[in-house]
């Protein structure tokens, strides 16, 4: 058997200041549990990188399509309307092989500087929740939040900033976490991502 090349598609981290500025907050959207990838699952919106995503001025250039899926998909799973120029490329992760599912996925995150109202689609996502990276991380330990590994990942990372110019320091010195770190799928230059 073949390995099942992987579907492109994009991620976003909504992240927004707790009332008290002493936190930072992502939103988890719960994907229903009758879904073949991830029921059940807390997750970021996202999703795959449609034909629609591609335009003509860029033409096949995965990054661009990339950024216009997460805008899409953030719109249509969360009822959340952002702009490219807010979404900062943090990740890049790829499906391992031999699962019946796979993706290469653009982890984008968008810091949030006023207040939006999130509306669920209750057909592919029931419901969701702002939460703290420490929060959830918690809940997913104590097995009452599924998180799947790229999710817990970064909720890792955020969970080391209290605000947003620490977070944003840290991605631009941490630079892009590409997983596997030799993934054929992520080829940023070729890709439009500059």
């Amino acid at each position: 058997m073949s390995d099942m090349e992987p579907v492109p598609a994009a991620t976003v981290v909504l992240l927004r200041e707790t009332n008290d500025k002493a936190d930072l907050e992502v939103l988890l959207l719960r994907r229903n549990s009758s879904l073949v990838f991830h029921g059940g699952h807390w997750v970021f919106p996202g999703g795959r990188i449609d034909a629609e995503d591609f335009d003509q001025a860029s033409g096949a250039l995965e990054y661009p399509a990339a950024l216009r899926a997460a805008v899409r998909e953030t719109r249509e799973e969360a009822g959340v309307d952002i702009d490219e120029k807010q979404l900062v490329h943090t990740a890049h992760w790829t499906t391992p092989p031999r699962l019946p599912r796979r993706f290469c996925t653009w982890f984008f995150i968008c810091p949030l500087s006023e207040p939006v109202s999130v509306v669920v689609d209750n057909d592919e996502i029931l419901e969701h929740r702002w939460i703290t990276a420490r929060a959830a991380l918690a809940e997913a330990e104590a097995e009452t939040l599924i998180l799947p590994r790229p999710t817990m990942t970064t909720l890792r990372d955020i969970e080391k900033h209290r605000n947003f110019p620490q977070l944003m320091e840290a991605v631009k010195r941490g630079g892009i976490r590409v997983f596997p770190q030799d993934s054929i799928y992520y080829r940023p230059q070729e890709m439009g991502c500059q």
